[in-house]
């Protein structure tokens, strides 16, 4: 087994995670993929914020877990899942930290997708 880098977020490369009060909403094609109001908020360093939704809230049967995997040393392996309704455009459109490190444990349980990869991420805020 290689032995992979493990890095912790720290005033170089800063990861917070927060809960967000807006609903979160991802539909492609017509269909509602996600309708969350208990997304978190993941702000990596620079990069915009990403947010990862709760799998409960997630129609796992529009999905289709694919064999692609990514590693990132701040957080873990990665796996990925296709969403078919959106052909080519949406291969490997969502995400998932399933183990992740201690640093960022609370995205376990939790997906994130690629917003050019569905028609829409919305982030509405609660009225």
């Amino acid at each position: 087994m290689s032995m992979r880098p493990v890095k912790v977020p720290g005033p170089d490369h800063p990861i917070t995670i927060t809960p967000t009060a807006a609903r979160v909403v991802v539909s492609l094609a017509g269909r509602t993929i996600a309708d969350t109001r208990a997304a978190l908020a993941l702000k990596e360093a620079s990069y915009p914020p990403v947010y990862y939704i709760p799998r409960a809230d997630v129609d796992f049967s529009l999905l289709e877990r694919t064999d692609h995997q990514t590693y990132c040393p701040y957080k873990g392996e990665c796996s990925y899942y296709s969403i078919p309704l959106g052909a080519d455009r949406s291969v490997n459109a969502v995400w998932s930290y399933e183990e992740p490190y201690d640093a960022v444990a609370a995205i376990k349980g939790y997906v994130a997708f690629y917003p050019d990869r569905v028609d829409a991420l919305e982030v509405r805020d609660v009225a």
